[in-house]
């Protein structure tokens, strides 16, 4: 992916990756300020908890 976020000064190559792991058989997802979140019991709260991350990030960013 190609392209400029907001904060950046210029282009630049953005990698994409799969944030969901396993440790110790318990499914966590990491995030771009290096945390591990988790355990989740399944998949699909993994995914709702990764969803509601990003929505309380985007509330903090605003609220700056």
């Amino acid at each position: 992916m190609y392209g400029k976020r907001a904060q950046d000064t210029a282009p630049a190559t953005h990698f994409r990756c799969d944030r969901v792991c396993r440790v110790n058989g318990e499914l966590f997802f990491s995030t771009r300020e290096n945390t591990l979140e988790g355990p989740f019991d399944n998949p699909q709260a993994a995914a709702r908890e990764i969803q509601a991350y990003i929505a309380r990030m985007q509330l903090v960013s605003l609220d700056r």
